[in-house]
């Protein structure tokens, strides 16, 4: 197990987010999105999203964590952002109310790849999850690419179940399938030695 911690992103971590989110994208979906989309996004402009998001939230709920590496030099090795359930978190079709202001949502959660399986996944996921308890949160969703195997086993392992939901991105007229999956927040924080490696 790597030594490690999750905290509180910063508004000086924009760039290495944004640097994680390009380089683990370019990784993980490359088979799963167009190449030149992938080719084509710009890291400036995901680091000043980034920016927005940790510097100006929607609410007090909206949180972006990072996960840190520690060695001899500390290294950002991944990321979490998750908010209140919003249009974004729903299926076509469902109705605005249909998640209720108890569900939290995960908008993103990402490892660089080469930090892999050293137990930052579940360490913010983890951190995460005693957020949500936190604002009362009752359950969970997140969408994941149906292709994208590695995530939906890494969020099953933890307790998460698809929930029915299904919805397709067009991404540059390519229509790319998703499933949602959903978890119940657990009422009391789950000792570390119980918590799934990732």
């Amino acid at each position: 197990m790597a030594l490690g911690y999750v905290r509180p992103a910063r508004p000086e971590d924009a760039g290495e987010i944004a640097r994680i989110q390009l380089a683990t994208w370019r990784v993980a979906y490359r088979r799963i999105l167009p190449r030149h989309v992938l080719d084509n996004l710009d890291e400036a402009f995901l680091a000043r999203r980034w920016s927005a998001a940790v510097l100006e939230p929607p609410s007090g709920a909206h949180r972006v964590l990072v996960a840190v590496e520690q060695a001899e030099q500390s290294y950002l090795v991944g990321f979490a952002a998750s908010g209140p359930a919003d249009g974004e978190a729903l299926a076509p079709g469902e109705p605005a109310d249909a998640l209720g202001s108890d569900v939290a949502a995960v908008t993103d959660l990402l490892v660089e790849p080469r930090w892999g399986r050293r137990g930052h996944g579940s360490r913010l996921l983890a951190a995460t999850v005693d957020l949500w308890r936190e604002d009362g949160m009752s359950r969970a969703v997140a969408w994941a690419f149906d292709a994208d195997e590695a995530t939906r086993k890494f969020l099953t392992s933890t307790g998460w179940e698809p929930d029915g939901a299904a919805r397709a991105l067009d991404v540059d007229d390519m229509l790319v399938p998703q499933v949602r999956l959903h978890v119940g927040v657990p009422t009391e924080k789950v000792p570390a030695d119980e918590e799934p490696a990732g």
